[in-house]
C-alpha cells in the first residue's frame, strides 16, 4: 500500500483527534468578530478558501482567503491564519516575516521543528496528521476539521461519512473516465478545487473545478461521454439533468463534502493504479516548495 493510501485511510481517526483538541487551541485561533485572512499554498490555499467561507457564513467575522504569494499588503486584518503542512514553504514564511510586529499571526502545521515555529505569533501543531507523501490528504482535511470544530460546525456525522467514503465502492465506470470536473457551492468550492488538484497530482488527470452555478456559463461545452462531473454538496436545480444530457457521468455527492473529498482521494489513487502510475511519486513535485534566495 502506498503512503498516500495509508494516510488517506487514517482520516476518520485524525478528524476525531483534531475535533477533541479544538478547545485547547482556542486562544490561538481566530476569535469571533476578528477580521481574518487565511493563507496557504497549493492544497492549503484551497483549504483556506473553505475555511474563509465557513467562518464568514457562520457569522464569525469578515474572512478572506489568499494564496500566500498574493496577499494584499494594503489591507488591514486583525489576524492572518496560515496553513502549512511542512512549515517550510517559502511564500508562507516570507509573508509571516513581513507581518511580524504589525499583524497577529497563527500557523497551523504538522511539524513544529521547522522555521514556522518562530515565524508566527501562535502555533497549532497537528503532528498526528503529518505525512510522508508528497500528495497531501490527511493533514489538509484534519486542519479543516480543527477549524470546523472551532466554529462549532463539526459533528460525529462527518466522521461517520468519512468511514462510509472509505468503505463504499467507487461508482462503476468512474476510473475509466478521461476528464473529471468537480463542482462546489459556498465552502465546498475550495474542496472542489482541491479535488481537481488531487487528481492532477496523483494520476495526471485532466481536471477542472468550478462553483456549481458557473458550470453552465461555458465549461459545460466541453462535457461529453468520458467526462465525470462530481458535485460536492447540494446541486443547483436542473444541473444534473443538463450534465447527463451531454453524455457525461454525473456523480452527486450524498455525504458531507469533506467526506466526498475522501472519496475523490481514493479515486485519484485508483486512476493512478489503472494507468500504472505511483501516486507517491508525482511528476515534477516535491513535498514542500522551498525557493532559493
Amino acid at each position: 500500500m502506498t503512503h498516500v493510501e495509508n494516510e488517506l485511510n487514517s482520516q476518520p481517526e485524525c478528524w476525531i483527534r483534531a475535533a477533541e483538541q479544538a478547545d485547547r487551541h482556542r486562544s490561538a485561533l481566530p476569535e469571533p468578530g476578528e477580521r481574518v485572512a487565511v493563507v496557504g499554498c497549493g492544497t492549503s490555499y484551497f483549504m483556506a478558501q473553505a475555511v474563509a467561507a465557513l467562518r464568514e457564513g457562520a457569522g464569525q467575522g469578515e474572512t478572506d482567503a489568499f494564496a500566500a504569494s498574493e496577499f494584499p499588503h494594503g489591507r488591514s486584518y486583525d489576524r492572518v491564519l496560515a496553513l502549512t503542512r511542512s512549515g517550510t514553504t517559502t511564500e508562507v514564511l516570507d509573508l509571516l516575516g513581513g507581518l511580524a510586529g504589525r499583524t497577529r499571526t497563527t500557523a497551523v502545521t504538522a511539524d513544529p521543528d521547522t522555521p514556522v515555529r518562530t515565524a508566527a505569533d501562535d502555533l497549532v501543531v497537528l503532528h498526528f496528521a503529518d505525512e510522508r507523501s508528497v500528495v497531501q490528504t490527511r493533514f489538509a482535511t484534519t486542519a479543516l476539521t480543527l477549524l470546523r470544530a472551532h466554529l462549532g460546525l463539526h459533528s460525529d456525522a462527518v466522521v461517520a461519512d468519512a468511514r462510509t467514503a472509505l468503505a463504499a465502492p467507487l461508482p462503476e465506470g468512474l476510473v475509466d473516465c478521461t476528464q473529471f470536473t468537480f463542482l462546489g457551492r459556498g465552502w465546498s468550492v475550495g474542496l472542489a478545487q482541491e479535488a481537481g488538484l488531487k487528481m492532477r497530482e496523483a494520476s495526471r488527470s485532466w481536471t477542472e473545478a468550478y462553483p456549481a452555478m458557473e458550470y453552465r456559463h461555458g465549461p459545460i461545452s466541453v462535457t461529453t461521454a468520458g467526462t465525470a462531473t462530481w458535485m460536492l454538496g447540494t446541486p443547483p436545480d436542473g444541473l444534473a439533468e443538463q450534465v447527463r444530457a451531454t453524455g457525461a457521468l454525473w456523480i452527486e455527492g450524498a455525504l458531507d463534502p469533506l467526506a466526498e473529498l475522501v472519496r475523490i482521494q481514493r479515486l485519484a489513487v485508483a486512476v493512478a493504479a489503472a494507468r500504472g502510475l505511483d501516486p507517491d511519486q508525482p511528476r515534477h513535485l516535491t513535498r514542500s516548495v522551498i525557493l532559493a534566495p
